[in-house]
């Protein structure tokens, strides 16, 4: 079973890619990329989950958007449940310029076999696709009291919490369940356009990590925020709490 994580670029600039093999009771890290057009990104699914392969993708961005316009349901339970740690996430909506290219991503996964999977029956071999939301992922896993901010400001502070999220993956996952043996990723880059490769790179780890979580553990351990109606979010539940 492979675990496919997209940091899509809503709009325009790079994606990141990022995919995890499970074997022998343990995830391994197969590889990571970044690619700027929408071909180029299905037809590296394409090469990592071909024909009928059993596969889930978790995508960094809103591929169902059901309301015309507002916020949708997951988007406002973000708020909700995470704005604490300041990781409310950005409200979707059709009219958004985003809208249609998100939209018509998921939609293409679908024609590959990927259904949506806002419930499962954990561990069954299949091909499916979820929406994640990295922030509030990275403070549960990592048990943080906020998110860590290397999305915006200066590039010191930038590469700063980029290295602490680096380190998280390399110190913490290993030792979750499901664990992720990984020896080695990219170095922080000191210069901002390298940067925001690896920061990519990075979130999309994050995000094949979460498929990984809800494939192992469904919602004995993870939390959905909405679904396939409203549009859906999945987010790996607090330690100590169970999923709904």
């Amino acid at each position: 079973m492979k675990f496919l994580g997209i940091d899509l670029g809503w709009t325009s600039g790079s994606s990141g890619l990022c995919c995890l093999y499970w074997s022998a009771g343990h995830l391994q890290l197969l590889d990571l990329d970044c690619k700027q057009a929408t071909a180029e990104i299905l037809n590296w699914v394409d090469s990592w989950a071909p024909d009928l392969a059993p596969a889930m993708i978790a995508v960094d961005a809103p591929t169902l958007i059901p309301n015309a316009t507002g916020m949708r349901l997951p988007d406002r339970l973000t708020h909700r449940y995470f704005g604490r740690y300041h990781a409310g996430c950005y409200p979707a909506n059709r009219q958004r310029p985003f809208a249609q290219r998100t939209v018509e991503f998921g939609l293409s996964l679908e024609t590959r076999g990927f259904h949506h999977a806002s419930t499962i029956t954990p561990q069954q071999l299949n091909r499916y696709q979820i929406e994640v939301f990295p922030h509030p992922a990275i403070v549960y896993l990592f048990r943080l009291n906020r998110i860590l901010k290397y999305k915006k400001g200066k590039l010191a502070q930038r590469r700063s919490e980029l290295t602490k999220l680096r380190q998280y993956i390399l110190n913490v996952l290993p030792g979750l369940e499901p664990s992720l043996e990984v020896s080695s990723l990219p170095e922080i880059p000191t210069t901002g356009a390298a940067l925001k490769v690896v920061e990519d790179q990075l979130d999309a780890l994050i995000c094949a990590y979460v498929a990984a979580h809800w494939w192992y553990w469904g919602s004995e351990r993870n939390w959905v925020l909405g679904d396939t109606s409203t549009g859906y979010i999945v987010v790996p539940a607090p330690v100590g709490e169970m999923g709904s």
